[in-house]
Order: structure tokens, then C-alpha cells, then sequence
């Protein structure tokens, strides 16, 4: 962990706020499966050895820092939103859905909700679109690797997806969801165009297979 991802989350302290949460997601891109989200608060200044974003993590270590993330966070929330809802209200909508979930899950799990009637939380909200977020927030472009509880929110939300993605690969075998966690990698598109889609593949997604 570099000493300077708490950087973004003590400007805002110093602005006043008493909680600053971190929310990424995992899964917008694939073919197949839910779009998951977490939303994140580490106490202040915790050095966690290893948080960086998950995309740089192998899987034993994201395993490992789920772990200590969720033992360690003074509140998190994780969520999801359902190939159904990725269909009706686009990818983009969909992940807000399930973003808002994930931080409705921190707050009113909480002391939180004091902090929130009072303007004193803000979300950290990894990348640089925020137009469907409910909470007060600012974005972060590139926050999963400049952002102590983005990292974290990264890895609870991708850990989340990549165990639901293994249960799916049990139901659906074929598919090899267990390796590609639904993305459109040549075993998967294969596997589609062998086997046809299942209840799980996102439609939307899959024309451009045909």
C-alpha cells in the first residue's frame, strides 16, 4: 500500500466531513452475469499491506485482502444488479442501481445515518461519471489506484463477482465462466454460439456476437 492513498480522503476530511466511503464495481463488461458494487469506509490512515486496485491483484491476494478488508472496515456494503435490470435499464443504470445498493447497505447498517442527515458524508465514486448516484459524492478518476477505500471497494466488489461467476459456471458448465468470469473471451463466444445463450448472458451484450 503507497503512503499517499489517503491522500484524497484526508482533503476531505479536512473539509469537514466525518465519513468518506469508497464505491467501485465489478463487471460492466461482460456477457454474461450481474454487475456488482461496493461501497467501502477503512478507518482513517489504515495501512493494509497489498491494497492497490484489484485489476493489479492476483486472485489469492484479492481472496486474502477480502478478508482483512472486511474485518478491518469500520462499514461496507456490497450489491448487486441482475441481468434483468442490466436489460431494462442499460449497463450504465444498472451499475448505479447496484451502486446505490451497496452504499444503502453501509449507511443504515451504520452510525452512519446521522453523518448523512448532517452533510458530513461524501462517496468516493471511482471514474468520472456520478450522474446516478443518490448520495453526496465526487468522482475519481482512476480512484481504484490513488484511493484507499476505492482499492478497497475495488476488490470486495470483483472478489463478490468472481464467487457468484463460480456458482453460475456450476449451473451453466460449458461455459467456462469459472476462468472467464463471463467476458467475451474466445472460449466464451465459442461456448455461446455451441451451446446458445443462457438465462445469465446479457442479450443486449450479445449482439454483437451475430
Amino acid at each position: 500500500m503507497r503512503n499517499n492513498m489517503w491522500d484524497i480522503e484526508n482533503a476531505a476530511y479536512s473539509e469537514g466531513f466525518e465519513a468518506v466511503a469508497g464505491v467501485d464495481e465489478a463487471g460492466r463488461g461482460p456477457l454474461a452475469g450481474d454487475v456488482y458494487a461496493a461501497a467501502v469506509i477503512l478507518p482513517r490512515g489504515a495501512v493494509i499491506d497489498g491494497l492497490d486496485d484489484s485489476k493489479k491483484l492476483t486472485a489469492r491476494t484479492r481472496e486474502r485482502l477480502f478478508d482483512v478488508i472486511t474485518a478491518r472496515a469500520e462499514a461496507f456494503g456490497i450489491a448487486s444488479a441482475s441481468v434483468e435490470e442490466i436489460e431494462a435499464r442499460n449497463i450504465l443504470g444498472a451499475t448505479y442501481l447496484a451502486m446505490n445498493r451497496a452504499l444503502e447497505r453501509l449507511l443504515f447498517a451504520t452510525r452512519l445515518t446521522n453523518a448523512l442527515a448532517d452533510g458530513r458524508f461524501i462517496a468516493l465514486i471511482d471514474g468520472n461519471r456520478n450522474a446516478g448516484i443518490e448520495y453526496a459524492n465526487r468522482t475519481v478518476v482512476k480512484g481504484d489506484s490513488l484511493s484507499a477505500n476505492i482499492a478497497a471497494a475495488s476488490i470486495l466488489a470483483k472478489v463478490s463477482r468472481d464467487r457468484y461467476m463460480e456458482t453460475l459456471a456450476r449451473s451453466y458448465p460449458g461455459y467456462g465462466f469459472e476462468r472467464n468470469r463471463g467476458y467475451g473471451t474466445a472460449e466464451h463466444r465459442a461456448a455461446i454460439k455451441s451451446l446458445g445463450a443462457t438465462a445469465e448472458h446479457r442479450k443486449l451484450f450479445l449482439r454483437k456476437l451475430y
